[in-house]
């Protein structure tokens, strides 16, 4: 991991300082006296998250993950950086969509009595998920039953609130993680009568798990030129960041509240190659670009000895990449003044149950029956979110560098 982010994404100051500062005193208050479950916790917003909540002493914080691996990471990230905090601090290798999950559940609204917030950061995020029927149906189920059946937890323990992270592909979606997120929002806005959930909406977390930027460290590790498209803009957070953001629209976020952070257009929207760039000459080396990949492969050390690297730069083409970055919607209702870097969007309970119906039993009659297409699943999404405008273009990610 880069010490230091901000130069590479464009910024000089972190977003939330002041918002954080002006906060604190209920933040570090709401989570001394509380107990938190964080689900999907060993990720890169999920960790963030740990963070956070860890270094405020809350009462009981636990931690579920897929990932063994990550989840040894956090703990020793956490030990070696905070320390240790008076409450309780566990962690747990599970999978939240699993029977055993169901019952480490009701073991622990036995043993401590529940938790008081749960945070879901478990998702699939990337957009390349998409690329295969099989995959996209593990999406559905991760992004949106998943979240369904955890909310629904929530509320059966008596939880005081529900934080699930969103994302701004959910905005106009383009694509089929965008729009599993979406459909996702109409999931817990009918869940949010019964229990008050609150979400935010953010784009790229610089050197995040599997994300191109994280792509850079490892490419460096092992040797590999770096690849990046010149012509696609996002705005980024830290990883930091990240966790202040979620930890902010759960503790203060009211119901249906959508969190996102206030964007500069000028000065906050960054290329990946001017990235790609910048992290290179912080670490000395003279970006060299290349005109194919192949070339890019095969200068890799006759380059590195001249403490220079080769980079292969190119125009998107690929399937639901959305050519520009937004987070609300112009029919959605915003809140711009109650927080100093965050913006708030305000929504009323609104969801269509025969739809949502409609689509569990769609998905459940694909799966009993065992054959399912991807543009069935297409077909589905465009009936849920009768605006989805997926981009199509018969190329996918796995198919470049």
């Amino acid at each position: 991991m880069i010490d230091n982010i901000l130069p590479l994404i464009g910024r000089t100051a972190p977003l939330f300082e002041k918002d954080i500062s002006n906060n604190e005193k209920t933040l570090s208050e709401i989570v001394e006296n509380s107990k938190f479950l964080v689900i999907g916790g060993a990720g890169t917003i999920g960790s963030a998250i740990c963070r956070e909540i860890f270094a405020r002493n809350p009462k009981v914080l636990h931690v579920v993950d897929i990932s063994e691996n990550n989840m040894v990471e956090l703990v020793r990230d956490i030990r070696s950086s905070i320390g240790y905090c008076d409450g309780e601090f566990a962690t747990f290798a599970l999978d939240c969509g699993s029977d055993i999950f169901k019952v480490f559940i009701e073991q622990q609204k036995k043993r401590i009595g529940g938790y008081d917030y749960i945070f879901n950061t478990s998702a699939l995020k990337h957009v390349r998920s998409e690329k295969d029927p099989y995959t996209l149906m593990r999406m559905i189920d991760t992004n949106i039953f998943n979240t369904d059946i955890t909310m629904k937890m929530a509320h059966e323990m008596g939880a005081k609130k529900y934080f699930c992270v969103s994302t701004d592909k959910a905005a106009n979606p383009v694509n089929m993680m965008g729009a599993s997120k979406r459909i996702m929002e109409f999931y817990l806005n009918r869940r949010s009568v019964e229990m008050p959930v609150s979400t935010a909406r953010f784009a790229n977390v610089a050197f995040s798990d599997g994300s191109l930027l994280y792509g850079f460290n490892r490419r460096l590790d092992k040797g590999q030129p770096l690849s990046a498209p010149n012509d696609v803009r996002r705005y980024f957070v830290t990883p930091k960041e990240a966790g202040e953001l979620c930890m902010m629209s759960c503790l203060l976020g009211e119901n249906r509240d959508v969190f996102f952070p206030k964007l500069d257009h000028d000065l906050n929207l960054v290329t990946f190659s001017s990235i790609a760039v910048k992290y290179l000459e912080s670490l000395g080396y003279e970006p060299m670009e290349c005109s194919t990949e192949d070339e890019a492969r095969s200068r890799v050390v006759e380059l590195k000895a001249k403490h220079k690297y080769p980079v292969y730069f190119f125009k998107s083409d690929t399937t639901g990449e959305k050519d520009f970055e937004e987070f609300y919607t112009d029919n959605e209702t915003l809140v711009m003044d109650k927080f100093e870097s965050l913006g708030i969007i305000k929504n009323e309970v609104s969801y269509d149950e025969n739809m949502l119906n409609y689509f569990t039993k769609t998905i459940d009659s694909m799966r009993k029956k065992g054959d399912w297409t991807r543009g069935e699943l297409i077909d589905l999404f465009n009936k849920m979110i009768p605006n989805f405008n997926h981009k199509e273009t018969g190329k996918f990610l796995d198919g470049r560098m």
